[in-house]
């Protein structure tokens, strides 16, 4: 992938479109008209009884996204655009996520590890103790900001408190969607302004700024927001309908039954946020967690694993199989408790093939998009009607959401806004903090709210809740544009070029 968006001179606005509007239309269709298998039905992947065939099942998104990408090939062509040129940015955006691929397969893993060694059912006997219905929404947000934060992922964040979460609000009553979007919160607000996040790094990097002047001005609109999200959370949670003391006493009493509940299993999820905060790679410090967690189920939960092993002792290599089974494919520990039975089950790497198809399909669709120069030209025709300050921001955060929707990338949607609008931020005279906080703003933490963008699909598929149940709860996902277009309609804080701040960058 280019660092510099590709600009084609052969292509028109109308022309740039075409693929994204066969997108939309057939995003639309499938959501609204199809029960989400339009192909399904369109090929006769179903059957009489109305039951899907094979590979029918769900991959209609994904079919979605190569068809949008051969329909962007095609205009491609015919505008000049070679094939080689266009596999060669979906060869760069597959180089650019192969980390992302591999932290998603190893994140099925740790949570098939971490349920069979106890892990999550310790997260959530400690937590149903700790963390009571009358906080434990807003709770959930400031304990996924202050990982996220120290960490700088919120993929991490999500993968490791976050499922614990998920799991301890739905087991006394609290709706999986709003526990999620509490999560999904918490998550961006500390990916956003830690300096140990990579989009953090790049937004300044693209707008022309310094790192800590960024996160600087970047809390003007982000406290605000995450103030609003608190408060919001906090009056859900006071008009929750949840279960009583006697049903956490009886879920308290089933865990402790089928699991050996020991604050020691905690130094697992401690090692893996304390080597991602020493900036170890996150696929290392979640591969590190996979295999300690291994090792804990054997030492610690062996009734759970004679359980799965379905014989009376352990043998290697019946402790093989079963670790291996708890890695790659579904595992369920069945409880007489049928609310905790849905806790207690995992897919491993195969209950992430589809969200990985859905991102390998989305960096096509992307890699094509830039390479016949349409994500170049929809936002340069943004930039034509930004003739004012308001309508300057105004053009970059649609911008930064057109390309979160088309490319399904958020690296994408601070790159190419950042190349495209840097100069005219300049010619305005704004400071290009103004620019690298707008396109964190609405380039970030947008990414989650779509389902088909490797953030929305990510996040969707660790929590097990999906985007459109969580969309409405992930409020300050979804509120930081608007307040950064509401600090921009008031000129509030809007920092200006002067002779000082421009003496400073001629001596840099």
């Amino acid at each position: 992938m280019h660092e510099n968006p590709i600009e084609n001179k052969e292509l028109n606005i109308w022309e740039a479109l075409v693929a994204l509007s066969v997108v939309v239309v057939l995003l639309t269709v499938n959501i609204f008209f199809s029960d989400g298998v339009l192909y399904a039905k369109i090929f006769g992947l179903v059957s009489s009884n109305n039951t899907l065939i094979a590979l029918g099942e769900g991959y209609t998104n994904q079919l979605i996204l190569l068809t949008g990408a051969i329909v962007a090939g095609i205009v491609g062509f015919f505008n000049k655009v070679s094939f080689k040129t266009m596999l060669e940015e979906t060869w760069g955006n597959f180089k650019q996520t192969f980390d992302a691929i591999v932290i998603l397969a190893l994140v099925g893993a740790l949570s098939g590890t971490w349920l069979i060694s106890g892990i999550i059912p310790t997260m959530i006997y400690y937590g149903l103790q700790i963390l009571s219905p009358s906080i434990f929404l807003p709770a959930t947000v400031i304990i996924a900001a202050i990982i996220s934060l120290a960490t700088g992922s919120s993929w991490t964040t999500s993968a490791t408190v976050g499922i614990a979460l998920i799991g301890i609000g739905t087991a006394i009553g609290i709706n999986p969607g709003m526990i999620a979007g509490a999560v999904v919160s918490g998550a961006y607000f500390g990916d956003k302004i830690s300096p140990l996040s990579d989009t953090t790094n790049l937004a300044p990097a693209m707008a022309g700024t310094e790192l800590f002047t960024h996160i600087k001005y970047m809390l003007y609109t982000t406290v605000p927001t995450f103030a609003i999200t608190l408060i919001v959370f906090t009056i859900l949670s006071f008009n929750l309908e949840t279960k009583g003391a006697a049903d956490v006493t009886e879920i308290l009493n089933t865990l402790s039954s089928h699991f050996n509940v020991t604050p020691t299993l905690f130094l697992v999820p401690a090692l893996v946020v304390f080597m991602v905060f020493l900036k170890a790679k996150p696929y290392v410090a979640i591969l590190a967690g996979v295999i300690l967690a291994a090792i804990f189920a054997v030492v610690f939960q062996t009734n759970v694993m004679i359980a799965l092993c379905g014989t009376d002792n352990l043998t290697v290599a019946s402790i093989f199989k079963t670790l291996m089974k708890a890695v790659f494919v579904e595992n369920s520990i069945v409880t007489e408790n049928e609310a905790l039975n849905g806790l207690f089950t995992s897919k491993g790497m195969a209950g992430m093939l589809w969200t990985i198809y859905l991102i390998l399909s989305a960096l096509v669709f992307g890699g094509v998009m830039e390479a016949i120069g349409a994500l170049s030209r929809i936002s340069s025709a943004l930039l034509k009607i930004s003739d004012s300050v308001f309508a300057l921001f105004a053009s970059t955060v649609v911008s930064c959401l057109a390309i979160n929707l088309t490319a399904s990338d958020q690296y994408l949607a601070i790159v190419v806004p950042g190349k495209m609008f840097a100069k005219a931020y300049k010619e305005k005279g704004l400071a290009p903090e103004n620019l690298s906080r707008t396109l964190e703003d609405s380039g970030t933490v947008t990414s989650a709210l779509i389902p088909w963008n490797t953030c929305g699909a990510y996040q969707s598929s660790v929590l097990g809740v999906s985007v459109a149940d969580y969309f409405i709860y992930a409020i300050f996902n979804y509120v930081s544009p608007f307040m950064t277009l509401l600090f921009a309609a008031f000129h509030i804080k809007i920092r200006t070029l002067n002779n000082e701040y421009l003496a400073q960058k001629i001596v840099k």
